[in-house]
């Protein structure tokens, strides 16, 4: 008599053994050839899940109990980290993670790229496995989101609440209410935890982003690693300057380290924490960084690599890839602020940078300024309409070209000026392996891809940035 087939209906309990790691941070297993995916999985680890999803050709599912751990499963140093979302892989051991990066890089170059045969080197760990980021936002919210144990309790428990921490995974109105949190330095999450205490004392009230009512939004908590500068940015829905400054005393009360405090007003729907209105409650509304020999001012609203020290290990590997000589014209293709376009003009005759975002291109020339740098050009607009005969005909064809483009990757225009263009070096770094992987295809018939170099910006997450050399053939 045969065996009856396993269900993977939705509402089904499997059991199944987790054999590798899917790219979005989630283990995989497969049942009747059915790969079957589910969060806070490890590789090698055994676990009994319930079908939440079902697919033509996948099934998620959710973690009941893993009934023999994996080898490379370790205990999360955070409570949260199997609830947050934001350490997804704290599960799993560094080392592990770096070869998971390395993996998923190397299976995008191959299955999308088409490119098999192009080196993909082992992922550059960070510097820090903990306490890396610069930069953390936390929210405020009027829902907390309830534990495992809450939910499962025979009595009801009531999630209305002023709560401090992060979004839920996949939802914009509940807040994890957090006891802990490794990503920065402590200081971050001991300022989180004190306006928190403040606001419950004084009645302050989180906001509701149904009813769009309540004061606080976020917390925005910026350090530096060079210097002993931070920030706190208060992100409230609407304008109150003596509440604003209440909270700001408080702060200065009992973290005198603090260097500034600026109040963001975000009176719109939009989720971001960015205001419309900015105001500086306190010491220059700005912190101090560096990368390299170059120092930088960060506005609450600017962008700066969040992991500092391994931005500047990320452009050595940028700048070894392009093998700059001293009369070489380097192309920085969405520079952002600059950081990047500063860091390659010690070894170029001159670097153009090239940016849609007016702002970013406004902090750049700063930039340019305060570290008195007089090799570097910024242009703005937008690259498929800027990059183009008229501005090769202004600053000279590059020797040299690094891009570093969006999530979404290079626009095809942009592509084909390149290959029309016929640089001699290009670099292309990327945040997403993905669309990496696509643009590298449809220029591998004008450039051999020589290798790639993973580099791990984001311990205890899926997320990885990879650096491609490529040369003219």
């Amino acid at each position: 008599m045969s065996e009856q087939p396993i269900s993977l209906k939705k509402g089904s309990e499997v059991t199944f053994t987790i054999d590798d790691a899917a790219y979005q941070g989630k283990g995989v297993g497969r049942i009747n050839n059915i790969p079957i995916f589910v969060k806070n999985t490890a590789p090698g680890d055994v676990v009994k899940a319930m079908i939440i999803k079902k697919k033509k050709k996948f099934r998620e599912a959710n973690l009941i109990e893993v009934l023999e751990p994996s080898s490379k499963r370790i205990t999360p140093t955070c409570k949260h980290a199997t609830v947050c979302g934001g350490c997804n892989w704290q599960h799993v051991d560094y080392q592990t993670q770096l070869e998971f990066k390395r993996q998923h890089v190397a299976d995008h170059i191959t299955r999308i790229g088409k490119l098999p045969d192009v080196p993909v080197l082992s992922t550059l760990p960070s510097t820090n496995e903990l306490h890396y980021r610069n930069k953390m936002e936390y929210s405020f919210g009027d829902r907390r989101w309830l534990t495992r144990e809450e939910i499962q309790a025979d009595e009801h428990i009531d999630d209305k609440g002023f709560a401090a921490g992060m979004h839920a995974p996949g939802r914009f109105d509940k807040i994890l209410n957090l006891d802990e949190c490794y990503l920065q330095e402590e200081i971050s999450f001991k300022l989180l935890a004190l306006v928190r205490d403040y606001a419950i004392e004084h009645g302050i009230e989180a906001y509701n982003p149904y009813k769009h009512v309540g004061f606080l939004r976020n917390l925005v908590v910026r350090t530096s690693h060079h210097t002993d500068d931070i920030m706190v940015n208060i992100v409230t829905n609407r304008e109150d300057d003596e509440l604003v400054k209440k909270i700001g005393d408080h702060i200065l009360e009992h973290f005198p380290e603090v260097t500034t405090i600026v109040n963001n007003v975000n009176d719109t729907k939009s989720p971001v924490a960015e205001g419309r209105i900015e105001k500086i409650v306190f010491g220059p509304g700005y912190i101090t960084d560096s990368i390299g020999p170059f120092r930088f001012q960060i506005h609450a609203n600017a962008f700066f690599q969040t992991n500092t020290l391994q931005a500047e290990r990320l452009y050595e590997v940028g700048r070894n890839f392009a093998e700059i000589s001293e009369d070489d014209l380097v192309y920085d293709l969405y520079c952002g602020v600059g950081t990047l376009t500063l860091f390659l003009s010690e070894q170029a005759k001159h670097v153009v940078g090239i940016e849609i975002n007016p702002v970013a291109i406004k902090n750049a020339e700063k930039n340019k300024l305060d570290n008195n740098v007089e090799n570097v050009s910024f242009v703005t607009g937008d690259m498929k309409d800027t990059f183009n005969k008229e501005m090769l005909e202004k600053f000279g064809k590059p020797d040299v070209l690094i891009t570093d483009p969006p999530r979404a990757g290079m626009h095809p225009d942009v592509i084909e000026e390149l290959k029309e263009l016929k640089v001699k070096r290009i670099v292309y770094i990327s945040c997403n392996s993905s669309t990496q992987a696509r643009d590298l295809e449809m220029l591998s018939d004008l450039y051999d891809v020589e290798e790639v170099k993973p580099v791990d910006m984001f311990p205890q997450t899926y997320h990885v940035e990879s650096v491609a050399k490529l040369t003219l053939k």
